[in-house]
């Protein structure tokens, strides 16, 4: 898979989830409305039980006013009964992305710590600078970057244990362009 179909993808994948319209992701895709109409059908079509999580997602909001994570971190959202549509459809799209979003957010916490634990119990000095999404980065002397890129994939994959497993990939270079 090439770079450019794997951000396609993920375009599609987490605008569907979170609710995207024919219009939107024709936009975000550079295709025409009728190919990402069939796009989102086939999606569903395929993931049946993306819809109904989706749906019993906003229901538990509307009884709660709030979701959570898989973690119990909870994102409270009182205009789930808005009467202004507009006001009431962003609630429901936050009630379906705050899980999502909100335990992968999570997880990466999970790691983040068992990195950093491990990385000073070994006395080694690189250090993690910088997180974004679902990415972390760091500063590594060349003599240890075997050892800290084992270390980092190690507890990504291993932070959480789902039903699906978790993979994580390292890149190495001189800066974050680089190691894309």
């Amino acid at each position: 898979m090439t770079k450019d179909q794997r951000r396609k993808a993920k375009t599609a994948n987490f605008g569907i989830l979170y609710g995207i319209s024919a219009f939107g992701l024709s936009q975000q895709l550079d295709c025409s409305r009728t190919e990402a109409k069939q796009l989102i059908d086939d999606y569903f079509a395929a993931f049946p039980k993306i819809q109904s999580f989706i749906e019993a997602q906003k229901q538990f909001a509307r009884e709660h006013l709030y979701v959570e994570t898989l973690f119990g971190r909870k994102r409270y959202l009182p205009d789930i009964v808005s009467h202004n549509a507009t006001v009431r459809a962003f609630a429901e799209r936050n009630a379906v992305n705050a899980p999502v979003q909100g335990t992968a957010a999570d997880i990466i916490k999970i790691a983040m710590v068992a990195i950093h634990r491990e990385l000073k119990q070994r006395g080694l000095k690189a250090q993690m600078i910088m997180q974004v999404h679902d990415e972390l980065n760091f500063n590594v002397p060349v003599d240890e970057v075997e050892q800290v890129r084992r270390i980092v994939v190690e507890n990504m994959q291993n932070a959480v244990h789902l039903s699906v497993p978790l993979i994580a990939e390292c890149g190495i270079g001189d800066n974050w362009l680089e190691a894309h």
